[in-house]
């Protein structure tokens, strides 16, 4: 992709008040090409970001407003509802589809403004995009969603009814750094969150957060979403509302050109894939989909590693503002497609490196840019491997009358999460010495990760949230257990949907299953323990296992199906490694603790001991469904 070069300065207009139905208003940055000082005549295409991250600071550390008026365009950026400059409450992800659609009609009443307006954003930014087009607003034409989900009920927020922490993590460093005048109407307010204390670390120890007891008390509108979603469990109107589950509203949809990109790390991949596919069958427009090697945020794509594995330096895109340019100036000034124009599916197939450590301390794992038509790929021969109880993996169903394997959850011992599909759980640590301004530090000196994203070796460390000396593989617990393939013959590539359908029971009246898919290195010079890498993993919370949201009990001791849906992934398993398979029932901070006792999800008291069981036998056979993509 070649460069582009700046055409224009740039002049900005700063906080400009954007009305909304309700009467509150948006705080709006406008950057707009400039000769002479002065603003470009003529109406200009658009493009439009709302963010919960303070439009100035995200500015001041990607550029892209400037950037992209430079080039020709309009560019808005505005604070999302609650946030920074703009008025009314902050809300978990709620208030943004009618505040995006109510920002595009503002937008269309402006004389600078071309009929066609694009989005673009990351995360909640990314939400943001979806959200307004659930409502279909007729002037959006082009969107890049980057790292977005489709069903917050089913992946991204809640995965088979267990809720992802990082949710709650955002909600209390998010208020400390929010510096909108009516949330903090007192410094005595500000000053007490801005100290950090008590930490979400610490909080982490005294799961659900209860109404009035944590620092949020100070903050109420987060208390509020905070309890709200730690709480709604079931599948209702919450979870329906076009703002949380755009997918129900993808024949609303615009025809807007969309290109939504994603990560094999990142925490919203089975979204991506299921808006590419959906989003898709809707439009006529183009809608294509870029997923790499990467783990969450915005400026993730261009780099080339996740968490403690390489995968080469041509895995990170070289400016991703460029793709973003290449897409919109196809979708809005009829210039030729130089981002996907023959290739709705571009995905990384990570694997095939040497598997040395690289100058960094890293797994040198590999991989390579591929071109597809579609997902999943027409060509996929979905693969069983068999659950053995002597924790094999293999294509031959058991025929064993008779075969169980029973472990022992105690839900005040969980398996600590190592990597994966995570982001945004950190703490709030307190601003550095000698600064007062929240606006004035970036963001990230600020916050203590508590859990990193990305590929590790299965092995506790020292410094990891949960882990505790000596410091030993996962696998070795006596809750995980682990079922690998016989060393591999021969390279085999798995890209695709995963499922892990287990037949279960248990001495609780309700349990949580975890599956964990993992490419086993072998003992080499450079890791003579070998290297277990995970891939994708995910949760299902008994009480959830018919897939419709509402609580159906397993009496403890009878025996049913669950399927457990891990993301999406592609991966290449080189000969001599192993296909593994982990089963437990906890992944902790990434996960809510099930405490077994079947109270009501968020505000349970007591918690239980339980001891589950996976079969593998003649009849119920516990499997691994794995997309193997023929050589």
């Amino acid at each position: 992709m070649s460069r582009s070069t700046p055409e224009f300065d740039v002049v900005v207009e700063r906080d400009v008040m954007v009305p909304m139905r309700d009467g509150a208003h948006m705080a709006t940055d406008i950057y707009r090409p400039s000769v002479d000082g002065k603003p470009v005549e003529g109406r200009l295409p658009v493009l439009l970001n709302r963010t919960p991250y303070n439009k100035v600071d995200n500015e001041r550390a990607s550029g892209y407003n400037r950037w992209f008026a430079e080039r020709g365009y309009i560019a808005i950026s505005q604070d999302c509802r609650g946030c920074y400059r703009s008025e009314g409450d902050v809300h978990f992800l709620v208030p943004e589809a009618e505040d995006g659609f109510d920002t595009l009609a503002w937008i269309k009443e402006q004389p600078w403004a071309d009929e066609k307006v694009g989005s673009w954003g990351t995360s909640w930014a990314a939400w943001t995009q979806t959200s307004m087009a659930a409502l279909g607003p007729d002037n959006l034409a082009a969107m890049v969603p980057n790292m977005s989900g489709s069903n917050a009920y089913t992946s991204s927020v809640r995965h088979g009814g267990a809720l992802e922490l990082r949710f709650l993590a955002w909600a209390f460093w998010h208020s400390a750094l929010n510096t909108q005048d009516r949330l903090k109407p007192d410094p005595h307010i500000a000053a007490a969150l801005m100290t950090g204390k008590p930490s979400f670390r610490e909080w982490l120890t005294r799961l659900p957060i209860r109404p009035d007891q944590t620092q949020l008390r100070l903050a109420p509108p987060y208390e509020c979403w905070a309890i709200e979603l730690t709480t709604s469990a079931d599948y209702g109107d919450y979870w329906k509302h076009p703002s949380l589950n755009p997918s129900l509203y993808w024949d609303k949809y615009p025809e807007a050109a969309t290109l939504y990109v994603g990560g094999w790390y990142d925490s919203y991949t089975r979204g991506t894939f299921e808006a590419f596919v959906g989003h898709g069958a809707e439009s006529a427009s183009p809608v294509r989909v870029l997923v790499g090697p990467w783990t969450h945020g915005g400026a993730m794509p261009e780099r080339s590693y996740a968490g403690d594995v390489e995968f080469g330096e041509h895995a990170a895109l070289p400016d991703f503002r460029e793709t973003h340019l290449g897409w919109f100036d196809a979708a809005l000034k009829g210039e030729a497609d130089t981002v996907q124009q023959d290739a709705p599916v571009r995905i990384f197939v990570m694997g095939g490196g040497s598997g040395e450590k690289d100058g960094s301390g890293r797994l040198m794992h590999g991989g390579v840019w591929r071109n597809e038509q579609e997902w999943p790929l027409a060509r996929t021969r979905f693969t069983n491997l068999y659950l053995y109880g002597n924790g094999r993996l293999a294509e031959q169903s058991p025929s064993e009358a008779v075969s169980s394997t029973t472990y022992r959850f105690d839900p005040s011992n969980p398996v600590p999460s190592i990597g994966g599909n995570v982001s945004s759980l950190s703490s709030f640590k307190g601003m550095p010495d000698g600064a007062s301004d929240p606006e004035s530090v970036p963001r990230a000196d600020t916050l203590d990760e508590i859990m990193a994203p990305g590929g590790f070796d299965q092995v506790e460390r020292s410094g990891m949230f949960g882990a505790k000396a000596p410091y030993l593989p996962l696998g070795s617990r006596p809750d995980v257990l682990v079922f690998q393939t016989d060393p591999l013959e021969e390279d085999t590539e798995v890209t695709g949907p995963i499922e892990v359908r287990l037949w279960v029971s248990s001495s609780a009246v309700d349990t949580d299953f975890t599956a964990k898919l993992i490419d086993v290195y072998p003992s080499s010079r450079w890791y003579p323990e070998g290297y277990r890498l995970n891939l994708t993993d995910s949760i299902m919370r008994l009480r959830y296992r018919n897939g419709d949201g509402k609580p159906d009990f397993l009496t403890p001791g009878d025996v049913a199906e669950v399927t457990i849906t891990l993301y999406p992934t592609s991966n290449v398993f080189a000969k001599g490694h192993r296909i593994r398979l982990d089963v437990s029932s906890s992944s902790f901070p990434r996960f809510d603790v099930n405490p077994n006792t079947g109270e009501e999800i968020g505000r349970e008291r007591r918690r239980v001991t339980a001891d589950n069981t996976v079969y593998h036998e003649a009849g119920r056979n516990s499997v691994l469904v794995l997309p193997v993509i023929p050589s």
